[in-house]
């Protein structure tokens, strides 16, 4: 089954994190891809840039909406992506218990539903 843990916290210059907490940030997240490389389920992983370099774009009533920014403005960010495959929901929630970022914001897990590859869409349910 493929999961995407994603990365909700605070950015870092809205948490006021010191450079010490970077390193350790840094250093966390290297040995945390790390291990789910080794471990063979990393399918993929982003550390996205902050929100401010978002653009969200909208369509209504056929008319483009392009904004800068996030579309809702929340304290935490969606701040990185990991899309693993294991075989249940209780190996993603291992996976995620891991994750650095479980430590000071959340890691949410959502199961993929449909895939594309090879230029075709697959469904996973």
């Amino acid at each position: 089954m493929r999961y995407s843990l994603l990365v909700m916290s605070q950015e870092a210059e809205d948490a006021n994190i010191s450079d010490e907490m970077m390193e350790w940030g840094r250093a966390a997240f290297d040995a945390y891809g790390k291990s789910l490389d080794a471990a063979g389920v990393l399918v993929s992983a982003d550390i996205l840039q902050p929100v401010s370099a978002s653009t969200t774009v909208t369509v209504r009533d056929s008319a483009l909406r392009v904004q800068d920014g996030p579309f809702a403005d929340t304290k935490e960010r969606l701040n990185g992506t990991f899309v693993i495959e294991v075989p249940d929901l209780d190996a993603a929630i291992a996976w995620a218990e891991q994750c650095p970022a479980a430590q000071y914001g959340a890691v949410e897990i959502r199961p993929s539903a449909i895939l594309f590859r090879e230029g075709q869409w697959r469904s996973l349910v």
